[in-house]
């Protein structure tokens, strides 16, 4: 990208105070299902794709300071965001991150959280200042800041769109509250806090009977901090007690892990290896959790 030469663009002090101007960023979707512009004219819509713009102008100008959001507007088929700018730094910083793609890259990425479009759906954008698409000349970004700057805003900030900058204001809430430090042998599962304890006999023998053929995933959770499981020891169980069944090798897979490890070998590490292996519902069953409906 272009070198700028800002001097033009400050006043006689050295400051860009004097710099102030307009652009439209137009924005659209590859989707006729998902279209922007009726996402904004429907209610319950309205506030979460404005929460993406909003975002989106943040992520590219790196702040909130120096532009505002005036006016957003039908300019079918695309949803038109009438910015201003009041300072010229944010707005370089505005054009380099469209320049190189960045801007769109951050409205796609929260479009698709917040308005959980599909995977595939390609955001459209263009940008214009007055009567110049500014798409057309973005290598000479001294031309497009000057463009900019011609395009003095000709109203204040739209009502609704104060509304829905407060709106979002309020969303935030108060800072959240630092989260309570657990009791002592404790743990957390799915938000509930669970007694930890030695494993026991009667753990084995649920965990044999409901595993199944998982022991071996589970296994290689566990020996990641359990010298006795490291290397072929489970492959090695696998085979010497491989007429006994699956019952028996899951059986001497968490005995061995007890043996090793002695009062160490707590039921949360058990509940964490599962977890790491995703059998969350053989985590439920060791902690006697009842299914759900």
């Amino acid at each position: 990208m272009d070198s700028i030469d800002t001097k033009r663009l400050y006043d006689s002090n050295g400051n860009d105070g004097a710099f102030s101007g307009c652009a439209v960023l137009f924005l659209g979707s590859s989707s006729p299902a998902h279209n922007l512009l009726s996402l904004y004219k429907d209610e319950q819509g309205k506030f979460s794709l404005f929460k993406v713009i909003k975002l989106t102008l943040i992520d590219s100008v790196g702040g909130l300071e120096g532009y505002e959001i005036l006016k957003l507007h039908d300019a079918d088929p695309f949803l038109g965001v009438e910015l201003k700018f009041m300072a010229m730094p944010p707005c370089q910083r505005f054009l380099e991150s469209y320049a190189c793609g960045s801007l769109a890259q951050f409205l796609s990425q929260h479009a698709s959280r917040l308005l959980t479009l599909p995977d595939g759906v390609v955001m459209e954008t263009q940008l214009k200042a007055g009567i110049h698409t500014l798409d057309q000349s973005l290598q000479d970004v001294e031309m497009c800041l000057e463009h900019i700057r011609q395009s003095q805003p000709v109203r204040l900030r739209d009502d609704e769109v104060t509304q829905l900058e407060q709106q979002l204001q309020n969303s935030f809430g108060p800072p959240s509250q630092p989260p309570q430090e657990l009791p002592r042998n404790c743990f957390l599962f799915q938000k509930r806090v669970f007694d930890d304890r030695p494993l026991a006999s009667a753990d084995q023998q649920r965990f044999a009977a409901h595993v199944g053929r998982d022991w071996k995933r589970v296994g290689r959770a566990l020996q990641k901090n359990c010298h006795a499981l490291k290397g072929p020891a489970i492959d090695n169980l696998a085979y010497e007690y491989e007429r006994e069944g699956l019952y028996e090798q899951a059986y001497q897979l968490l005995g061995r892990f007890i043996q090793s490890e002695g009062r160490s070998a707590k039921l949360s590490r058990l509940i964490s290896a599962l977890e790491e292996t995703k059998l969350t519902s053989m985590a439920e069953i060791m902690l006697g959790i009842q299914p759900r409906d």
